[in-house]
């Protein structure tokens, strides 16, 4: 599939396809146990502080829905925040955590900007901001080189991807590289690598 047909911020996912089409793959990360998202569970926890934003993603959510997106103090570009009661967050939800929620969630804790991709008959991710959908897995340097990996908690000094639902690790499921299967087939895609491929096979 196209660039053009996957998402819309060509500026943003250009620098992440290089970075992908060198980098190393974490093998052990992958093969770790992680549960599989369910919105009905975990009300979008990862969404509770909003999404950081490139500056393209931030121009066109905010010209389209007329705000939306804000500065914070340290100058990066996010999704407002709005609070939330106890009932609409997740049972578990982590103390740490600020007690809010992204302001294009709706009722059902689902991304505006997901729904309206799907009623657009595009990629479900086209409009969903590259660190939205990309949760748990990142890219990250280690030692000059990139890495894909999920991180384990003993890795994950804000305390934030680890703590999610989504990103937490669990007993008696499926591997992460089985329960990411969308995020690492989008990430195939991007970057002409086949990385379930990759997972599939043992590492030398």
């Amino acid at each position: 599939m196209s660039l053009v047909r996957l998402t819309r911020y060509h500026s943003t996912v250009a620098p992440l396809i290089s970075q992908l089409r060198e980098a190393a793959v974490d093998f052990e990360a992958f093969e770790k146990p992680l549960i599989l998202c369910e919105l009905t569970d975990c009300r979008a926890t990862c969404c509770h502080d909003g999404a950081v934003l490139s500056e393209e993603e931030a121009d066109f959510i905010q010209t389209e829905s007329q705000g939306g997106v804000m500065t914070t103090a340290d100058g990066r570009l996010k999704t407002e925040t709005v609070s939330t009661s106890e009932k609409e967050r997740a049972g578990n939800f982590p103390a740490h955590f600020s007690k809010t929620r992204c302001v294009f969630l709706d009722e059902n804790h689902r991304c505006a900007w997901q729904l309206r991709s799907i009623a657009e008959k595009k990629h479900p991710w086209f409009y969903k901001p590259i660190s939205c959908w990309m949760h748990p897995v990142l890219v990250k340097m280690v030692n000059g080189r990139p890495l894909l990996t999920v991180l384990a908690p003993e890795h994950d000094p804000v305390k934030f991807a680890s703590c999610t639902p989504c990103g937490a690790l669990g007993k008696g499921i499926q591997p992460a590289r089985v329960t990411l299967h969308g995020e690492l087939q989008m990430l195939s895609q991007l970057s002409g690598r086949d990385f379930l491929q990759e997972l599939s096979a043992p590492s030398l």
